[in-house]
Parts: structure tokens; sequence; C-alpha cells
């Protein structure tokens, strides 16, 4: 028995998010499929985190044990014959036996995209959230600043979070202007249900000048979800990367990362 992590991307547009639900299309479901036909196991995979319905993934982990004498090398390959399109798997690689996609992760890094362009980016239209009127990016910028650390986030999740706590730390968090889209990068050891997209619909407050900078900072310490702005469309929300620290998967005892609900 081999226990193998996968990394994977996907397009979210279609799909009731990654984790597999009683109703609706979802990655998790197409994944499990796909290894059912190529192995013959009824396998259930472990996702480093559930993205919520229509968020993309570039960089999705998740691990599986399979007794299966295919190489490693050949799942990726094996696996993308079979897969939908708006699914590629990226990498396979063997990891040790415990092993655990999400309590092994140490860092997920997610970003979120505004399209600031006067007309909307037709192409680009399923990743970016389109906000044709001026934002103050730089008093954004400033905002945002205000979260880095560790904090309790109840202010900046959604009330149907069900995390014993809402403390989460942050390690980075900064736009990035790209042409016309403004990208939000955010690093953290752990997200709540809807936190990236709360705290991204209360910085375009900010940007629009319905907030100052210095209201992301009170609405943290409010530790009350009404305090903060609405929730972000989840379409322009990206999962980027999952980090398992510098000494690489078998460093994964020494993390404590907490399931994210994106």
């Amino acid at each position: 028995m081999r226990n193998i992590g996968v990394k994977v991307s996907y397009d979210g547009t279609n799909f009731n998010g990654f984790q597999s639900q009683p109703y609706g299309r979802t990655v998790q479901d197409e994944i499990e499929k796909a290894i059912k036909h190529l192995s013959g196991e009824n396998i259930i995979i472990i996702g480093s985190g559930r993205t919520d319905a229509g968020v993309h993934a570039l960089g999705q982990v998740f691990n599986f044990h399979t007794s299966s004498t295919i190489p490693t090398e050949r799942w990726a390959i094996a696996l993308n014959t079979r897969l939908p399109k708006d699914i590629v798997i990226l990498d396979a690689w063997n990891v040790p036996d415990n092993f655990h996609s999400r309590r092994s992760a140490k860092r997920k890094t997610y970003r979120y995209t505004i399209d600031m362009g006067k007309f909307p980016d037709v192409f680009a239209r399923s990743y970016r959230f389109h906000h044709p009127t001026k934002l103050n990016a730089e008093a954004m910028a400033e905002g945002v600043r205000h979260l880095i650390g560790t904090h309790d986030f109840t202010s900046y999740t959604s009330i149907h979070s069900t995390k014993p706590h809402h403390i989460r730390t942050i390690y980075e968090a900064y736009f990035e202007q790209e042409g016309g889209a403004l990208h939000l990068y955010i690093t953290g050891n752990g997200f709540l249900y809807n936190m990236v997209r709360v705290i991204m619909g209360t910085l375009l407050w900010v940007g629009q000048g319905k907030l100052k900078p210095d209201d992301m900072k009170r609405i943290l310490e409010g530790k009350l979800r009404s305090l903060a702005g609405p929730t972000a469309m989840p379409h322009a929300l990206t999962l980027m990367d999952v980090e398992y620290g510098e000494g690489g998967v078998a460093d994964h005892l020494n993390s404590s990362m907490d399931e994210d609900d994106e």
C-alpha cells in the first residue's frame, strides 16, 4: 500500500466545490471516478482543503492510499486521460504513510482578482470580478496590512463557520497590478469559511471610500461579522499554492494546518 501525493489544477466554474456533496458536480467526485476507472479501486481522496462552488485552483493538493502497481510517475498522465477538461493533474509523488494533505500543510496562498477596466475582459470574465468604477488601490493595500499576523478572524468569516475557534495567522497579504487587473495575494496557515472573500469584500469598501484603511483593524478587533463588508463573488478566487515546509512533505509532523473552506 502506497500513499501518493498529487497536485491538481481545476477551473471551478462548473463545480459545486472541491469536496464531494450529496448534490451537484464536484472535483473530488470526478477524481475518484477517474481513479476507479484506472485502478479499479474505490478510493476516497484527502484534499488539502475545500474550495467553494465556483472557486478555482492552480495548486490544490490531495493524497490517497493505493494498492495499485501503477508507477507513481505515471499517475498524472493516466488520470488526465480519464478526467474532464476542467481538471488537470500536474504532478504525483510518493509521500510517507502518515502524510495527510490537510494536516501536514503549513501555508496556503490564495489570489483574488479584480478587473478594473471600463468593460470586462471577455476572456477573463470567469476568473475576475469586474469593478468598472475607480478604486483606491493604495488605500486597499494599506488596509490589508492590518490583517498580517495572528488574530481572531471572526469578523472576516461566515456566520456559518463551524470551527471551534477563528484564530489564524496571515504571513503575507499584498496587492499587485497587472494591466487592468488588480490581484490580492494572501498567504496564511489556514483560512476560514469565506474568509478571503469577506476580506476582499471589505477591502472593496475601502477602495470605494466607504471605509478607511484603519477600519480593517477596527473590524478585526470587533469580532463581529456584521462589522465587515459583503462576501465577494467566488469566481475571482483561486487557490494558488499549498506548502509543506522547507523539509518537504517529510517535515509534515510539525504542522497544525486547520482545514479551510473557501
